[in-house]
């Protein structure tokens, strides 16, 4: 066997061994960015760009590590698109701009294995892939501190008719029909709305108007997001 043979086999098993590596994002300069700062890696190997995350189930084989855009120009819930992802068999790197405390907060409550900003220097993305590819987990310091801080991840402490409140209210029913729902009186009603409106604001997340309901119902999975259903005992799938 000559060496030029050889050689070809011997660089098609080191690419075997290297993890692969999808990337979701709708933007293609995003791919050829992170498709040329792997090149020269010796863990990892580019698999391409796809658009959406049901492309990248519809693949017979999932990649080992996706970099997943929270934000998705088809609209998808990013918390349906990680968990898909993740019961794939897939590792799932985040890659934002962070301009959303909302998404960020979601991603959060999520199985990923890491979290990069895009405004970071391309060569921080390819060390936490790196990171993800050995079985850890690659969480910036700043982001680190970003989400123990955040105060919208702290346990409201609702009761469970307080978040029956939430949820009909959030939904757009009028207080005297909720009430009636709920087989309680008017005051009542307005007592518990009163409770759960002091806890969300002691600790920093107001919910002084019916939009602002809606908001914490989303944020704290008591409402499904687009994309995601409910099934009969209240939990988003």
């Amino acid at each position: 066997m000559t060496a030029g043979p050889l050689c070809g086999i011997m660089r098609s098993m080191e690419a075997q061994h290297r993890a692969g590596v999808r990337l979701i994002d709708d933007h293609e300069l995003v791919g050829v960015a992170l498709e040329q700062a792997l090149a020269t890696s010796a863990r990892l190997r580019y698999l391409g760009r796809v658009g959406t995350v049901d492309e990248a189930l519809a693949e017979r084989a999932p990649a080992g590590i996706v970099v997943l855009d929270l934000r998705l120009a088809d609209e998808s819930s990013p918390v349906r698109n990680v968990r898909a992802l993740v019961d794939a068999g897939s590792t799932v790197l985040v890659y934002t701009s962070g301009e959303s405390p909302y998404l960020i907060r979601l991603a959060a409550q999520t199985p990923i294995s890491g979290l990069v900003r895009k405004s970071a220097p391309l060569g921080d993305l390819v060390t936490a892939l790196e990171l993800c590819a050995d079985g850890g987990l690659a969480f910036s310091s700043d982001w680190a501190a970003a989400i123990l801080g955040d105060h919208g991840l702290d346990e409201v402490g609702l009761s469970p008719r307080e978040r029956e409140v939430l949820v009909l209210l959030a939904t757009g029913l009028p207080s005297k029909a909720a009430a009636a729902q709920l087989g309680i009186a008017i005051p009542t009603l307005e007592v518990h709305l009163a409770r759960l409106r002091e806890k969300y604001a002691r600790i920093g997340r107001p919910a002084h108007q019916r939009s602002d309901l809606v908001l914490r119902a989303l944020e704290d999975g008591y409402l499904p997001l687009p994309g995601e259903s409910r099934s009969s005992d209240g939990a988003v799938s």
